[in-house]
């Protein structure tokens, strides 16, 4: 009876301990979007916590700040499976083609980058410190402005100042994006330009303590980048009266084929099990939507497989 008694205990603490194990199991991720402040590094930790409350635990991401979308691309070269990281597609084919800012930089793991879901887009914010006057792009004439270094602001800033034949009317400031609205409160700037999702906090920031303007594109300038046109709505921002025309551009959450497949799934599946709860507590989830996935580019497997359990078209 002992014998059968201490059997039994036994097999009562295997089974609890079975029961615990896959409670306990827990894959750990790299997420790399933005700088401290952005409205992507925002997004990052709000993805990071309702990623965790889906999975129960089970994927844990900690969020790391970048210095912008080259750098998360570039990264790829030294990560391994568990990164993560933010980029507008354009970039990617980019750093496999070894063009704009990959020129001379071409690796083999550039190949490897894989989709996974598309993230709130890339809004450009032209703003201008002083409230009140004009809103055309001409405002910029004369200004000293900071476009950041290394982002995807900085490039896209500079080639439309160039499209639209303001690069010889501005002085470029040299500072780092990240101390944008000190800058302006300091008079070391006259404007700034960002290319976040709206509303960005760092732009809510500064009209809030120094009062700006955001410059809006004529429909001209908008068909001129090639790039969406985007409005964002009146009273977005403090001191807003009227919309804002510019111009946007997708962004996608991508990792590398070194992730293994069910990861990908479950971090995808999980993703779009969570974004309408992500949309009821931030306004720039609800601009995500399955239409958007035939365009993030070539899939990783893992994701591919839950689109095509849900259903949802992936174009070519």
């Amino acid at each position: 009876m002992k014998h059968h008694t201490l059997f039994a205990a036994a097999l009562a603490v295997l089974s609890c301990a079975g029961l615990a194990l896959p409670a306990m199991a827990q894959t750990r991720l790299t997420y790399k979007s933005a700088k401290t402040g952005t409205s992507y590094y925002q997004m990052g930790v709000e993805l990071a916590e309702a990623v965790k409350t889906a999975s129960d635990g089970a994927l844990v991401m900690t969020v790391e700040e970048s210095q912008g979308s080259v750098q998360n691309v570039m990264e790829v070269r030294a990560r391994g499976a568990d990164y993560i990281f933010t980029s507008p597609p354009s970039l990617i084919a980019s750093a496999q083609e070894g063009t704009g800012p990959f020129e001379g930089k071409t690796d083999p793991k550039f190949a490897e980058i894989r989709a996974l879901f598309p993230i709130p887009s890339l809004t450009m914010h032209f703003v201008v410190g002083g409230t009140g006057g004009e809103t055309g792009m001409s405002v910029l004439e004369g200004t000293r402005i900071l476009l950041g270094k290394g982002t995807f602001s900085a490039t896209e800033g500079e080639r439309y100042l160039e499209l639209f034949g303001l690069m010889d009317k501005v002085t470029i400031a040299d500072a780092e994006l990240s101390n944008a609205g000190d800058a302006l409160k300091n008079g070391q700037i006259d404007a700034f330009v960002s290319a976040s999702s709206w509303p960005a906090p760092n732009i809510i920031e500064a009209a809030a303590s120094n009062g700006v303007r955001i410059l809006s594109l004529s429909e001209e300038q908008v068909e001129q980048t090639g790039q969406a046109r985007v409005e964002i709505p009146a009273e977005t921002y403090p001191g807003q009266a009227e919309p804002i025309v510019t111009t946007g551009l997708p962004v996608v959450a991508f990792t590398t084929t070194a992730m293994d497949e069910q990861t990908a799934y479950d971090l995808t599946r999980d993703f779009w099990k969570t974004r309408e709860k992500l949309a009821e507590t931030a306004a720039w989830w609800a601009g995500v939507s399955p239409d958007q996935v035939a365009g993030i580019g070539e899939l990783h497997p893992g994701a591919a497989r839950y689109y095509e359990e849900a259903g949802i078209d992936i174009g070519e």
